[in-house]
């Protein structure tokens, strides 16, 4: 139980302490717009000495595909569209409980606009109990509950090109005026990746598409997560929809991150012979701890994006031809940082199109996309899910002739205090 008493005693200093950092993140903004001013004047130079010395630099620098200074107005979205979105949830596994399992459940959601046709809201959950499926990630030292996430991750961008075959399979079912086999709800949709499509369409996932946690894992645990990634990834270029992911209160700092090579004092960026102690403050680390986002808030208008950035993140090396881009958006509420796979970036007018409904999504839900919060809502486990699933679970277990099914004193005392 908290003792708000005590908690109010300890929170004294911290209005002082807040007022005295936005003063000085005002200064540093003040900073990073005079670096930004510099750096777009000798943009092409910093961008050579970043290509010439990028296996000496210490710190991860996206590297900008327009001038520095570029703020374009987003394009309206054509009244006729489509939106679908993937998100993830689970039931952690607990020794706890009757039985040790875990469960997945994806949200799926597909919106369609100006074509009088039923929205999908649903969600497919999935359980795993085999020892295969809870103790496999343990000869590479991963935690059960590490990898669990890690294989919703998967299973989201899966499951997600699984629903936009579904979706374009349907149009061209009702093109020919026959009944669609690929159907939204229930089971998972048959898929058929090799259809046209017509109808603006969007595909989008909350978060980052640079999945950082996979550098910290050892290459057979990562060949079992990336591939059906990318695999995803490659059926949604071949049905012609864009993927995108969309980051609410971005804590990155790679677009700059390149304002450091403004802010270097030596003649070159060889942070390997002149700062190879990056733990501590480094002479370029002037606008810590700065974020993108803040800076760009000052940058653009609502409505607008911001310079097109290359991720040099070392994971997205094994991406293959899905190097990861992105760009600020100020999409009125706030600074979102959209990030697309590099066949979406380099064709124009689908990256233009894709800016457009997502910018429309983010208006018609209030500050945050429709589409991503309706997909969170289907895949979100409560309280009370949680109950009926062990609940569930402990009737199956009963009619298969188990006995002493229960869970343990210590989780049974903590649900039902005797103070």
């Amino acid at each position: 139980m908290l003792d708000l008493t005590k908690v109010a005693k300890a929170m004294q200093g911290i209005s002082q302490h807040l007022s005295t950092e936005v003063a000085a993140s005002r200064q540093r903004l003040e900073l990073a717009q005079d670096l930004m001013t510099a750096a777009y004047k000798n943009q092409a130079e910093l961008m050579q000495r970043q290509k010439q010395w990028r296996d000496r630099i210490l710190f991860s620098t996206a590297v900008p595909m327009e001038p520095l200074n570029t703020c374009i107005d987003l394009p309206v979205p054509p009244k006729t569209h489509t939106v679908l979105a993937t998100d993830g949830s689970q039931i952690a596994p607990n020794h706890h409980e009757i039985a040790y399992c875990y469960l997945l459940n994806i949200g799926r959601v597909v919106l369609h606009y100006g074509q009088n046709r039923q929205p999908l809201l649903d969600s497919l959950p999935e359980v795993f109990y085999r020892p295969e499926d809870l103790y496999i990630s343990r000869q590479w030292g991963i935690r059960t509950e590490e990898w669990m996430g890690y294989r919703r991750t998967a299973s989201e961008a899966t499951v997600l090109a699984e629903l936009a075959a579904a979706v374009v399979g349907s149009r061209e079912q009702e093109d020919k005026g026959t009944k669609g086999q690929g159907g939204q709800g229930g089971e998972r949709p048959i898929t058929n990746y090799q259809l046209p499509i017509t109808t603006p369409t969007l595909a989008m996932v909350d978060g980052s598409l640079i999945y950082w946690f996979l550098e910290q894992l050892p290459l057979e645990a990562r060949d079992r997560i990336l591939p059906p990634i990318l695999t995803a990834w490659e059926q949604l270029k071949a049905l012609s929809i864009p993927i995108m992911g969309y980051l609410s209160a971005s804590r990155s700092m790679e677009s700059l991150n390149f304002l450091r090579l403004q802010a270097c004092i030596h003649e070159v960026p060889d942070c390997a012979s002149f700062c190879p102690n990056q733990i501590e403050k480094v002479p370029c680390q002037v606008l810590e701890p700065l974020r993108d986002a803040a800076l760009w808030s000052i940058q653009l208008q609502p409505g607008q994006r911001s310079t097109l950035w290359r991720s040099s993140a070392r994971i997205t090396e094994l991406y293959g031809d899905c190097t990861i881009y992105f760009c600020y958006v100020h999409v009125g509420t706030e600074i979102a940082r959209v990030e697309v796979p590099a066949w979406v970036a380099e064709d124009e007018a689908l990256f233009n199109q894709s800016l457009g409904l997502m910018l429309a999504q983010v208006q018609k839900g209030y500050g945050y996309p429709v589409v991503l919060a309706e997909a969170h809502n289907q895949a979100v486990v409560r309280g009370g899910d949680r109950a009926r699933f062990f609940a569930m679970l402990e009737q199956q277990m009963i009619k298969a002739g188990l006995r002493n099914v229960g869970i343990s004193y210590k989780e049974a005392r903590k649900r039902g205090s005797i103070a």
